[in-house]
């Protein structure tokens, strides 16, 4: 069975869903993980989704910030929600696909909005880099993103790191922005080798091309001056390294009308 599943960080789901139905009718992904939703879950616009296509929504939101949705076509075995750094802000849905969906082997899906850390790099300081780091920390300890060998397991989301020095446009430029500092880098790496997680876009785009998910909005001129970044991961276990069949980075959902600053990634996998 092919299995497709998008990530992207929609900032608004009720400002932007006519951008997220004109995306839905062009890739019909299986599965649509959002993150920023920034909307309670009673006021999620679930006729519009259903209507799609999408009748299995599990969301995890609030009002005005944060939030996280998984929206599919297919049913789901079980959905979940974990707390990190103690804290109700949304950042965290699973949800298990299974026999229900078609699948013979189920696969867990995680979807993540990491902290963004605000602007300035010091723990110290700045309490909002402080809950970053301290949120990868927990993700790597976390057990439940620690599939063994034989886990059917996907990760995807806004981790808010961009990894690689070819993930952004000036890796020496860049080291003291959030989002690629060192410890940044380190934490999220960590993370990664924890669970045995292996990285799909780069599976496909391997370094040193330049590869990037997130404009700015402070740059008008977004496409010719390519200041980008890798914010949006989808990373999956090793017992579904070889079932990858492809990734799609919809770049030109930038350039539409009142556009997320971060566009939609979908992965492909023989599942």
């Amino acid at each position: 069975m092919r299995l497709t599943v998008t990530t992207w960080n929609i900032n608004s789901v009720r400002l932007r869903i006519d951008l997220v139905a004109r995306f839905i009718k062009a890739m019909r992904p299986d599965v649509l993980c959002l993150q920023e939703t920034k909307c309670p879950d009673e006021k999620f616009p679930l006729t519009r989704l259903k209507r799609l296509g999408y009748t299995n929504i599990a969301m995890n939101g609030q009002k005005g910030y944060h939030g996280v949705a998984v929206l599919s076509r297919l049913p789901f075995e079980a959905f979940d929600i974990q707390v990190f750094c103690q804290k109700s802000d949304c950042r965290h849905i699973s949800v298990v696909l299974g026999e229900r969906a078609g699948l013979r082997d189920p696969i867990t899906l995680h979807n993540f909005y990491v902290p963004a850390g605000g602007d300035v790099p010091d723990p110290q300081i700045n309490a909002k880099f402080a809950h970053k780091l301290a949120f990868l920390d927990e993700m790597r300890d976390c057990a439940r993103l620690r599939p063994n060998g034989s886990d059917r397991a996907i990760l995807v989301g806004d981790l808010n790191v961009a990894p690689l020095e070819c993930d952004v446009w000036s890796h020496r430029q860049m080291l003291k922005v959030v989002s690629h500092t060192p410890i940044e880098c380190e934490k999220l790496a960590a993370v990664q080798s924890s669970g045995g997680w292996v990285d799909a876009m780069r599976t496909f785009v391997p370094e040193p091309a330049k590869l990037y998910t997130w404009w700015s909005y402070r740059s008008p001129d977004w496409r010719t001056v390519d200041k980008g970044r890798r914010l949006d991961h989808v990373w999956v276990a090793s017992a579904l390294a070889d079932r990858l069949s492809g990734i799609c980075v919809t770049k030109e959902s930038r350039g539409w009308r009142r556009p997320s600053d971060h566009v939609p990634v979908t992965a492909t996998i023989e599942a």
